[in-house]
């Protein structure tokens, strides 16, 4: 998931101990990779001065070009309807605000449905009603669960347990890709952000064994900077890049997933379970993490192939978590029980057929957003110290999770919602048909990834999807083609922005870990760009047709 619940991730999760913290006992090697010169925390990201100047130019831009764009758009004398006319041009100033991030994002979208309401454009309740989906329950509990696994380590006990495998240890290449897919599954369930945040201490400290290994062995010299290994840069992007490639894996994996199904399914009238959603994700998640593992390691060959450390490293990190809590343990039931019944209406239609009427009894009773809460509420219910009447979890636990993203989600559907009702999405889509000539699912699709990616660099990948899905499919309709490939491309694009520090929050964490010079972010990002833009053209409608998703 990308979001940025970055807080857990620095305390316990990652360990308990911070990197910044100097010890007597550190080696200069280590000192210089763990060190608060090198390591900052997610909220202490540094940029160059260019970097600084262009986001304080891009924010102080927005405050006067979203107002300044909106009003003269509702000035123009367009052949619209009044709503759809005060729709758009509200829509157009909270794009600008989403992009250049002149407020905190979520922000823009709750400035642009006190608009909606202002302007009239419909009365207050039907504009919030949107923020009861059981969409939003989704997000709410899945971020709790997720809350749960950083808090009591369970999330960093799994990625030991990975790096612990035969054979694993002592080979970089091999350590380099069990450590993407460490991420990659993690984030399947995780924040992206949080992920990347709590495994980076524990990527440094591997950094640390090999640059130490290789100053015992005399191949650098003594005074060498370790930051500057081609191998900690391909640990370090693997881990930011992995992340967003294994967010795609689930619906709930990031919140681009859930905006983009809720969009569509708004859109087509059909249910997109999370059984179907990983059928399709899984193949493309699958070929996007070899790519990664061939491009990074080939791009950055590590300077070393066999090493020798890290697998006492590992176990004597493992030693030190010692054997499973209470609340791990309580923490792993309410994942468990979560995730079987969010993917048991999914293995009935299998076994007994979308049509049968046991699928669609267990389908209305096991809502995902029913599903995720309930699962969640298992945490403030499974005991930790019966005694003392303290459970998993506490309200306060719950409350640091990430309700910004809940925000901005609730918002971009209530958008996506009025598009619709108003018939601004059927006007736009109809313009757009017959200005830009899209008449192929192929043509479309290919459109809707491209400008997904596109506005992933720039922005947040929620807004991207939040924008983007909702051009998207009344394009689509206005051509008589199925939405769902179309829209189904442009939500897993969202994800795909692997060019620069500001595309998303766990390459800002690599980026700002001083590991991973800006040239060589961006030169492995544009060949993931096209890369994953390729595999989406070509698998996705693929996967469409064989699980039966589309019309």
């Amino acid at each position: 998931m990308n979001t940025e619940q970055n807080e857990p991730a620095r305390g316990e999760a990652a360990g308990g101990t911070g990197p910044e913290s100097r010890s007597p006992n550190r080696t200069d090697v280590e000192q210089a990779l763990l060190g608060g010169t090198t390591y900052r925390s997610l909220g202490e990201q540094r940029l160059s001065a260019t970097e600084e100047r262009f986001e304080k130019n891009r924010r102080t831009t927005g405050l006067w070009l979203a107002p300044l764009l909106a009003i003269a758009f509702l000035a123009l004398p367009l052949d619209l309807p009044a709503a759809q006319h005060t729709l758009a041009g509200i829509l157009l100033g909270v794009i600008v605000l989403w992009v250049t991030e002149a407020v905190p994002i979520p922000i823009g979208g709750l400035i642009g449905v006190g608009a909606i309401v202002l302007m009239g454009v419909v009365p207050a309740d039907d504009a919030l009603a949107p923020l009861g989906s059981a969409t939003i329950f989704t997000f709410i509990g899945a971020f709790i669960l997720a809350q749960a696994m950083l808090k009591h380590g369970v999330a960093r006990r799994f990625a030991f347990f990975i790096l612990s495998l035969p054979g694993i240890g002592n080979s970089t290449a091999r350590l380099i890709v069990a450590f993407g897919l460490v991420t990659a599954l993690l984030s399947a369930f995780i924040s992206n952000t949080a992920t990347v945040a709590m495994l980076l201490p524990t990527a440094i400290g591997l950094l640390t064994v090999i640059a130490k290994m290789l100053q015992d062995r005399g191949l650098v010299a003594e005074d060498f900077d370790p930051t500057r290994l081609r191998v900690g840069t391909a640990i370090v992007l693997m881990l930011a890049f992995g992340a967003s490639v294994g967010g795609l894996l689930t619906p709930v994996g990031s919140p681009p997933n859930l905006i983009g199904r809720g969009l569509i399914e708004d859109a087509t009238g059909r249910n997109i379970s999370f059984a179907a959603w990983m059928g399709a994700a899984i193949p493309i998640c699958a070929a996007m993490f070899v790519l990664l593992a061939i491009v990074l390691l080939l791009l950055n060959k590590p300077e070393i192939r066999r090493i020798e450390g890290v697998e006492e490293y590992v176990a004597s990190e493992r030693e030190r978590m010692g054997s499973w809590s209470r609340a791990e343990l309580n923490t792993v039931i309410a994942f468990v029980v979560t995730v079987v019944l969010w993917i048991t209406p999914g293995v009935i239609a299998l076994l007994a057929g979308a049509d049968s009427a046991v699928y669609e009894t267990v389908g209305d009773r096991l809502d995902e957003g029913v599903v995720a809460v309930l699962g969640a509420s298992l945490l403030f219910l499974l005991p930790v110290d019966w005694r003392r009447r303290e459970t998993t979890l506490n309200w306060s636990d719950a409350t640091r999770i990430d309700w910004g993203t809940i925000l901005l989600f609730g918002t971009g559907i209530i958008f996506g919602t009025l598009l619709a009702d108003t018939g601004l999405a059927k006007t736009l889509g109809t313009s757009a048909y017959g200005f830009l000539g899209l008449t192929s699912t192929f043509a479309i699709t290919a459109f809707a990834v491209v400008l997904a990616i596109v506005v992933s660099e720039t922005t947040s990948n929620t807004a991207s999807a939040a924008v983007v899905v909702p051009i998207i499919l009344p394009i689509a309709a206005a051509a008589g083609i199925d939405p769902m490939v179309p829209g189904l491309a442009a939500t897993f694009a969202a994800s795909f922005g692997f060019m620069l520090p500001v595309s998303t929050p766990q390459n800002a964490v690599a980026y700002g870990s001083g590991l991973v010079p800006i040239t060589k972010m961006i030169r492995s990002g544009i060949s993931f760009d096209v890369a994953g833009a390729i595999l989406i053209l070509i698998v996705l409608p693929l996967m469409i047709a064989a699980i039966g998703l589309g019309a």
